[in-house]
């Protein structure tokens, strides 16, 4: 049984070996990156600077913007810079600080998606209680209790995972460092404190899908009991976004996490992984902004 303190650094899942190939995938990337960067920062911009746009709802969405700029800036530039030197090193603090942000990161986004379902609730089936119940003080306690709660989280998670001896080599089949593939390298029963964790906090996403799921229920419910159609447009407009984030959120990281085994390839894990961690942070902008008139205002502003 090896001593993690012997161990120096993973080796990352690359794309590719084939050079050509590997300044495609680091052109791919950057194109990516730099779409993130700019629809979450002007989304960011627009939000702060904008007086009309200092709601409860822009208020949330500037957090998930935040959180989907530091999202993606935690896998894809190590990636990208790992195909130009063409190399697939990245150290054991690099991969202990990538995991910890990872999930910090992770459980922070899905946190927010629910307070925003139930800022979308509270909006639509009780609008008159709305400015009591989503007050300044209410959205600020809700946010941080999202970043809080990711926070303590990831680093139950980081600590855990770091704590398990590793004799399995320093092969990671990811292209970034993520726990399930780190529990590979265990040679012990230790990982089974980690599976446990990892156990209890698929119940607590559960728990929030299924409270998404019923906010919704009852959201479509009183939208169509509204009598006009403009009425009934407006409010659809309101939810869609979100809903459309949530379902893109959830079905890629269902696939990628609880998909059978029998199914599972190192190739379709890469492909999975990329549609999980760098496509949601660089479409969300363009989800929330498509159709919201007030938002374009605010950015044609900023532009």
């Amino acid at each position: 049984m090896s001593n993690n303190s012997s161990l120096k650094e993973f080796l990352l899942l690359a794309f590719t070996d084939t050079r050509e190939l590997q300044l495609w995938h680091f052109s791919l990337f950057l194109g990516i990156y730099l779409a993130a960067l700019l629809g979450n920062g002007l989304l960011v911009a627009a939000v702060a600077c904008d007086h009309r746009l200092h709601t409860p709802m822009y208020f949330f969405l500037l957090n998930l913007s935040l959180l989907d700029l530091g999202f993606i800036s935690i896998t894809v530039p190590k990636s990208m810079a790992n195909s130009l030197r063409d190399t697939r090193a990245i150290s054991y603090s690099g991969c202990a600080a990538q995991v910890f942000e990872f999930v910090f990161l992770l459980g922070g986004e899905y946190s927010l998606l629910t307070v925003m379902a139930y800022d979308r609730y509270v909006a639509i089936c009780k609008p008159l209680h709305y400015g009591t119940l989503m007050g300044s003080r209410a959205c600020v306690k809700m946010a941080a209790a999202a970043w809080a709660s990711a926070f303590l989280n990831s680093l139950f998670h980081t600590a855990n995972t770091f704590s398990i001896p590793l004799c399995q080599g320093n092969t990671v089949d990811q292209f970034f460092c993520e726990i399930p593939q780190i529990l590979k390298l265990s040679c012990s029963d230790a990982y089974l404190r980690e599976v446990g964790l990892l156990v209890v906090t698929v119940c607590l996403c559960l728990g929030c899908f299924i409270f998404i799921v019923l906010s919704y229920v009852q959201i479509f419910t009183a939208v169509l009991r509204i009598p006009s159609e403009q009425g009934r447009h407006k409010a659809f407009s309101m939810c869609l976004p979100h809903l459309a984030v949530v379902s893109l959120f959830v079905s890629t990281g269902t696939f990628a996490y609880l998909r059978p085994a029998s199914i599972s390839s190192p190739a379709l894990d890469l492909v999975v992984a990329v549609l999980y961690s760098v496509v949601p942070p660089a479409v969300n902008p363009l989800i929330y902004s498509m159709r919201n008139k007030e938002l374009k205002d605010a950015l044609r502003k900023v532009i």
